[in-house]
């Protein structure tokens, strides 16, 4: 950091960074750069210096304990957030998440991600923004900057490329220089100019060759060399492999710990003069200067002295579900509901799916089912449920009707601690275990309590996880022995699927013991401590034609018949990439015959990312909710009943699968060469002259939008619109630019700013938005440096990349 660009008060905490640090041996400096724990950096006292804490969380701030039994408020997912086209909503969501942080002893959230959706199959879709750089840069670059208003850090994620699941951890992605720069470095380099975040995560794969945590190219010369990044590089969890390239390569903190790459690995490399201590002293510059500004740095006063005021986590929630849905499709006025009897349907109306899977997940400590919601907000006697068909193929971890704890024995027998499990997992992370407990001491983990079914039948019980088990259901014995890993990953525990393993007739009301019991063995040269396993369960499993053939009588029956269709944490979630875009089970089957019962049917979309939708025009219409979070069912219960308007536009393009342009996501050979180039999402699609299911940027509201005027001076542009509709809303004015003239080749069209305005019936409003250098420049690989393509362009305004209104001419 240059003196003279710091205001008195980093100069005053740069003082103190660099008093500390000469206080400093090799050996304490090392040990500081490695994690001595799954979560935490150490504490250094003689410098004053306070262990470090991190937390996951994109949606919600888990804390250092991964469990149901220390509750965290659950956002929508970031595909929701980013529908929402709202940067200052974003940051509104990480003022809250840093309160939640404060409140957990959480001074760093890894987070946000802003990854691209380069292919809809890409499994970690849901916690990535959108397709688009400039959206993502604008929604990561709101939430960074209200997180880091309340004084916590953030670690902007994963650098870089790091756009799909398979191989992930070897993964060479050979990205052209173009296509690096324009697309996937670019919401990084504008979080990094607009929102100055304090941390940065590189990623698992390999990019051109390097591994991301040795990138010296990307991260010293790119990252901090021409965008001045001064923040702290941390790895991905067990992605640094080796010493000496990693410090070099400008990686600053290898988690987790105990054993990683640092420590006395890295004062061992410094004396053997492998590594010179200037490296190690810039990279323990930079720890410090985290701990001073979230204020755990003895002297130095924290980045935020001030803190934001409270936030209502549960208001905030539900605001940010209803602003994200997406109306798609809405013929007759079949949305708001009209005044009648609503037939709902669908399993994941009453069991709701909330978030995604992997280390995005977070345990709210209430969840409002759309059922709930809908519930209440219908007049009594009007609403009727059908579970309809499932979209569970699988077990699910233990939850309803189950009450249990965690007992843990050492190897005489004895027990040594107990926990609580509200649900049937048990997540324990380094020195997260019950107290009394140590990992020397603990030999058994025993899951127990009872199981009461909501049904009669057959119920399925299973494992999740490797190692020897004992399964007991109603004082039978059912499995006792050595469940194996499915496949060579080190988190196979953590997204592996569970195992069926028993069958017991059970009666509804009528609770049964339940005992899973889990011999711990962890190897010794493990990198990091980990005890994770999880009961699953399933109910009696009804005929899908029969549930079907009910959901229709019910929907025959109502005014309004709205269906309820879901992905599954099998579908969306780290770990793996999806095999295609179906929605699991019946579901398909389930909404044609629900429509052809009803021709007012509504079909609400419950996934984090695209699916195919193959009877969206014989509906009346579709909302698309995402992964909305704990208030999910009370914001689509006022979406549907008109008391606030769907106020979401599409971040990323929904298609079908067979006409996507980009889908290739496993490697062959160990590698995967991006050889779309600069063509991912919309740019693609037009490219190939395809047409989607619902364009990028596409989303109804509840009215409609005259654009009367387009005005552009410069590179500033004024739209004039007006409401022309019966009822206030909300529009999203999207400006793009397309080249007209000669030059490299570029896509048609790229978003090059947004704003959104809200106006009452018949009234009038006039946006203004500026345009960016950037949308006017392209890569030049040759020269190595951005240059401007002048010519002619149009400069277009409208509702969606494939609804523009208003065009201007541009020279440039």
């Amino acid at each position: 950091m240059a003196g003279s660009q710091l205001t008195p008060a980093e100069n005053a905490r740069e003082a103190v960074v660099e008093a500390a640090l000469g206080k400093l041996g090799l050996d304490a400096k090392t040990r500081l750069l490695a994690g001595q724990d799954m979560w935490t950096l150490p504490a250094l006292p003689e410098i004053g210096l306070k262990s470090l804490v991190m937390s996951d969380g994109p949606i919600g701030v888990r804390g250092v304990r991964w469990t149901a039994d220390d509750p965290s408020v659950a956002l929508p997912s970031p595909t929701a957030l980013a529908a929402t086209w709202d940067p200052e909503l974003a940051s509104r969501a990480g003022v809250l998440l840093a309160q939640e942080a404060r409140r957990k002893g959480v001074h760093v959230l890894l987070a946000p991600t802003v990854n691209l959706h380069r292919s809809p199959l890409g499994g970690r879709h849901f916690e990535c923004y959108s397709e688009d750089p400039y959206l993502t840069g604008a929604i990561g670059a709101g939430y960074v900057r209200g997180v880091q208003s309340g004084g916590v850090g953030t670690t902007v994620k994963h650098f870089v490329a790091n756009d799909a699941e398979t191989d992930r951890f070897t993964v060479n992605n050979l990205v052209p220089e173009r296509a690096l720069r324009e697309l996937y470095l670019a919401p990084f380099e504008a979080i990094v100019e607009n929102a100055r975040p304090w941390g940065v995560m590189t990623a698992y794969n390999t990019v051109n060759g390097t591994t991301m945590t040795e990138h010296h190219h990307l991260v010293n010369e790119v990252l901090r060399g021409e965008w001045g990044f001064d923040g702290v590089n941390v790895s991905d969890w067990m992605a640094a492999r080796d010493t000496v390239g990693a410090v070099n390569g400008g990686l600053d903190v290898a988690m987790p710990g105990p054993r990683t790459v640092y420590g006395p690995a890295l004062a061992q490399a410094v004396r053997d003069g492998e590594v010179d201590e200037a490296t190690v002293d810039a990279a323990v510059r930079r720890v410090l200067r985290l701990a001073a500004r979230v204020g755990i740095l003895d002297g130095a006063g924290p980045a935020v002295a001030e803190l934001p005021a409270p936030v209502d986590g549960e208001a905030l929630a539900r605001e940010i579900a209803r602003r994200s849905f997406v109306l798609v499709r809405n013929e007759r006025g079949a949305l708001p509901l009209k005044p009648g009897t609503v037939a709902l349907i669908g399993a994941a109306a009453r069991d709701a799916r909330v978030l995604g899977g992997g280390s995005a997940t977070v345990f709210p400590a209430r969840i409002v089912s759309p059922l709930d919601g809908l519930t209440a907000a219908l007049p009594e006697g009007t609403l009727s449920y059908a579970v309809g068909a499932d979209p569970a193929t699988e077990l699910a971890v233990a939850g309803q009707g189950f009450s249990l704890r965690a007992v843990c024995r050492d190897t005489d027998g004895e027990i040594i601690g107990t926990r609580s499990a509200p649900g049937g997992l048990i997540q324990w992370m380094g020195s997260d275990l019950p107290d009394g407990v140590t990992h020397d001491t603990l030999h058994t983990i025993e899951l127990t309590g009872t199981f009461t079914p909501r049904e009669s039948g057959p119920h399925t019980f299973g494992i999740k996880g490797t190692g020897a088990f004992t399964l007991t259901v109603g004082g039978t014995t059912y499995y006792d022995d050595v469940q194996r890993a499915g496949k060579e990953d080190p988190f196979e525990a953590f997204f592996g699927a569970p195992v069926p393993r028993a069958r017991a007739g059970l009666t509804a009301g009528e609770p049964v013991d339940v005992s899973l019991t889990h011999v711990v063995r962890l190897p010794e040269d493990t990198p990091m401590k980990v005890v994770t396993f999880a009961l699953a369960h399933s109910g009696p499993q009804r005929d899908a034609d029969e549930l079907i053939a009910e959901a229709a009588a019910a929907a025959r029956t109502a005014d309004t018949a709205v269906v309820l269709v879901a992905t599954t944490d099998r579908v969306e979630s780290e770990g793996y990439d999806r095999r295609d875009l179906n929605l699991p089970g019946r579901q398909d089957d389930l909404v044609r015959a629900v429509a052809a019962a009803n021709p007012d049917t509504v079909v609400v979309v419950n996934s984090g990312s695209p699916v195919e939708l193959p009877w969206r025009d014989e509906v009346a219409a579709v909302l698309l909710s995402w992964f909305p979070g704990q208030e999910g069912g009370a914001a689509l219960a006022d979406v549907l009943t008109g008391a606030h308007e769907p106020g979401g536009r599409l971040p990323t393009t929904w298609g079908a699968l067979a006409d996507a342009p980009v889908t290739q996501v496993t490697p062959v050979d160990g590698e995967l060469p991006y050889t779309e180039n600069v063509f991912i999402g919309y740019r693609a699609w037009e490219r190939a002259g395809r047409t989607p299911s619902y364009p990028f940027g596409h989303g109804l509201g509840y009215t409609d939008w005259a654009y009367d005027s387009l005005d552009v001076d410069g590179t500033t542009v004024r739209v004039r619109l007006r409401n022309t509709g019966g009822r206030p809303g909300r529009e999203v004015v999207q400006v793009y630019v397309c080249p007209a003239g000669p030059g490299p080749e570029r896509p048609a069209r790229r978003l090059a700013g947004f704003t959104s305005v809200e106006a009452g019936p018949g009234e009038s409003a006039e946006v203004t938005v500026d345009l960016p250098r950037r949308a006017f420049e392209v890569w030049d690989e040759t020269a190595k440096a951005w240059s401007c393509v002048k010519g002619s362009y149009e400069i277009s305004v409208g509702r969606s990349v494939a609804d523009l209104r208003l065009t201007a001419p541009i020279n440039v």
